[in-house]
């Protein structure tokens, strides 16, 4: 079994709340879970120590198990201490301009380079 820690929503229409939960990484975003080990109130102001309440210890257990974490929750839970920062993921190779894109972009900032010192 496949464990996650992610967020399952909650609250009312446009208005979210979140539960960080430990759950079978096939179960659907509000499933089924096994434990509920804390809460996220993105509506909360950021230095609010109820934006983000999590139970250290459980999560630390879920982890040592094999738990993963999802993106979003390993932000929320390393501004808590409980895990490590996550690193940021790379931009794919595939977003980046291609070959005629470079050129025409050179050539602009080549023309604007001309036209302001010139």
């Amino acid at each position: 079994m496949a464990l996650k820690i992610r967020l399952a929503r909650g609250g009312a229409k446009k208005h979210p709340f979140y539960r960080i939960v430990v759950t079978d990484s096939r179960n659907p975003r509000d499933g089924a879970f096994l434990e509920r080990v804390g809460s996220y109130d993105p509506f909360l102001p950021a230095e609010d120590p109820g934006r983000v309440v999590a139970k250290a210890d459980r999560v630390r257990y879920w982890l040592s198990v094999g738990a993963k974490l999802s993106d979003r929750t390993a932000v929320l839970l390393s501004k808590l201490g409980v895990c490590e920062t996550p690193i940021p993921k790379e931009t794919p190779k595939k977003s980046s301009p291609k070959k005629k894109a470079l050129e025409r972009l050179k050539a602009e900032q080549e023309a604007a380079a001309s036209v302001s010192g010139g």
